[in-house]
């Protein structure tokens, strides 16, 4: 009987004890790196201060960084749930011959390095690139458009690595819809846009809200496309955590920005899912 009442516990206890040495110990180390001083004359100091945090709320630059960083997130976001949700309605309607080649083309995004993806983007953003010829040769623009280097071209870098994961989590919300809703719906005199709206929607937002958060955390810590397209001007939070370490050497203020993104992440994360998740039970009582 005490054997059956530990088998649990065993289970667990490598996971957690991974999870504790892996994830636990480090975001420890960082939040008490955060607390430490520090001057370009003597480096990291002793103590406890609060004057990283302090400086990450009342300077305008580290307010301008999180802004377009969270700004960034959103948008790719919102794109990412428009072009994901219809297109993991579009995959489970195929056959599955068929869903299984869209799915390769689909999912091909994440089967490459990310740096190569962006280093593809960059060939397709330039002045010179892809994208810009074509729209000359067909007479669309006089000049080549700006891509490289600027929010847009960020944004839309972004949403094609992050597309992927807003379908997957469509898609499985779609595999436990029972088609009989829809057949229903329609004997009943509903339209399409009607049943889809009515009857899908509600029955995948999960899968929506769940796609769109990954989206959302992944687009906001994102490092290496923001620094490849972005460059060096156009900054976000990942990639000032990065020169704060490596170049500055400042670490303090960089574990203080790492912890304060982390924390945002997680706040917006947790409020939104619980406000949709009364929403989804109001609708359904």
């Amino acid at each position: 009987m005490t054997k059956r009442l530990l088998l649990p516990y065993g289970l667990v206890g490598p996971g957690l004890l991974a999870a504790l040495a892996l994830v636990a110990l480090p975001l420890l180390l960082t939040l008490s790196l955060s607390f430490l001083p520090f001057t370009y004359a003597d480096g990291i100091g002793d103590g406890f201060t609060m004057a990283n945090y302090v400086e990450i709320a009342t300077d305008g630059y580290y307010q301008e960084i999180f802004l377009r960083t969270f700004l960034l997130a959103l948008i790719v976001t919102g794109v990412s749930i428009l072009i994901g949700a219809p297109e993991a309605y579009i995959l489970a309607r195929l056959s599955p011959f068929m869903r299984a080649i869209a799915f390769v083309v689909v999912l091909g995004p994440l089967l490459i390095s990310v740096v190569v993806r962006t280093l593809g983007w960059t060939i397709l953003l330039g002045n010179e690139g892809v994208i810009n010829r074509v729209l000359l040769s067909i007479g669309l623009i006089s000049e080549p458009i700006r891509l490289m280097y600027t929010f847009t071209g960020m944004a839309i870098a972004l949403v094609h690595v992050l597309v992927p994961f807003v379908v997957l989590a469509v898609w499985t919300s779609l595999q436990k819809l029972d088609p009989a809703t829809e057949q229903a719906a329609e004997s009943l005199g509903a339209g399409p846009l009607t049943t889809l709206t009515r009857i899908v929607l509600p029955q995948v937002l999960p899968g929506v809200l769940s796609g769109g958060l990954i989206v959302f955390a992944l687009a906001s810590s994102a490092f290496a496309t923001p620094a490849i397209i972005g460059g060096r001007r156009l900054k976000v939070v990942s990639t000032t955590i990065y020169d704060e370490f490596l170049n500055y050497l400042n670490w303090p203020l960089g574990a203080a920005l790492a912890l304060v993104l982390l924390v945002i992440v997680l706040v917006i994360s947790v409020g939104v899912s619980r406000f949709v998740e009364r929403r989804y039970k109001q609708a359904f009582q």
